[in-house]
């Protein structure tokens, strides 16, 4: 005890120097220690360490990429109604058409048939009397303007007799060839193009003056018979009128604008 009494001050002093030593060698390690710490940080700034990298899902940018090299094809046509340039058409049914050259209108129309109409003038009976022979010539003009006209007329002549406005219409009596209660034949003058036309018993006189035409619009159905110059159909929303019929053509015009439009028959 008495050492340590005389001694405890320098003791005191050894275990703070040791202290302070113990202190100066940490302090060596902390700093080395912070000095790599500080490095390793620095590194992970500049070089930071890179992973490698997962296999991208492409599949979509791929998908875009098939499909651009693709071409499209959109149709107009059948699913596209609204915004289309080509023009379209409603049936009678509901259904819808389109519109192109010959399919609508009057250029889709047909002739189904052509018929000629005739000028027959044909000699029916001989009556005789006190002021000698009397000729019934039947006359059937398939062109008169009126139904009633159409069918065979009787018309009366004689020899030297005065011709009368009915037959003078159509003909007149030239001459009597044979004995004039049985004549052999008869000699007539049409009186629209003064031509000599010979009749005889059972050997009636034709001509063909115009045409008919039978025709139909098939995408309304609509069926004509008959139709002559003069008469009016409608069809497709417009007004036509037959403008010329002949042995191989029908003319039909339109009345909104006059424009003609010829359809040939082929029989």
């Amino acid at each position: 005890m008495e050492f340590i009494k005389k001694h405890y001050e320098k003791m005191l002093l050894g275990l703070v120097l040791a202290g302070l030593i113990g202190a100066l060698v940490f302090m060596l390690f902390y700093i080395a220690a912070d000095k790599q710490a500080m490095e390793e940080r620095a590194n992970g700034y500049i070089n930071p360490p890179v992973k490698a990298l997962t296999n991208l899902d492409l599949s979509v940018q791929e998908s875009v990429r098939s499909r651009l090299q693709s071409s499209g094809n959109l149709d107009l046509e059948t699913t596209n109604k609204l915004f289309n340039p080509m023009e379209w058409q409603k049936k009678p049914d509901g259904s819808l058409i389109k519109v192109s050259k010959g399919n609508v209108g009057v250029a889709s129309v047909i002739v189904t048939n052509i018929a000629p109409l005739y000028l027959i003038l044909s000699l029916d009976a001989v009556t005789t009397n006190e002021l000698g022979a009397r000729y019934r010539i039947g006359v059937e003009k398939q062109t008169a303007s009126t139904v009633a006209k159409r069918y065979k007329l009787p018309r009366f002549v004689s020899t030297g007799e005065k011709p009368n406005k009915e037959t003078l219409d159509v003909f007149s009596l030239v001459e009597v060839k044979g004995v004039p209660e049985n004549p052999d034949s008869l000699v007539l003058k049409l009186t629209d193009t003064g031509e000599l036309a010979t009749i005889s018993n059972g050997k009636p006189y034709r001509r063909v003056d115009a045409y008919t035409a039978d025709f139909r619009y098939d995408l309304e159905k609509k069926v004509f018979h008959g139709k002559r110059i003069g008469d009016k159909v409608s069809f497709g929303g417009t007004d036509y009128l037959v403008v010329e019929v002949n042995r191989g053509e029908l003319i039909l015009s339109d009345q909104s604008n006059q424009k003609k439009t010829s359809l040939p028959f082929a029989p």
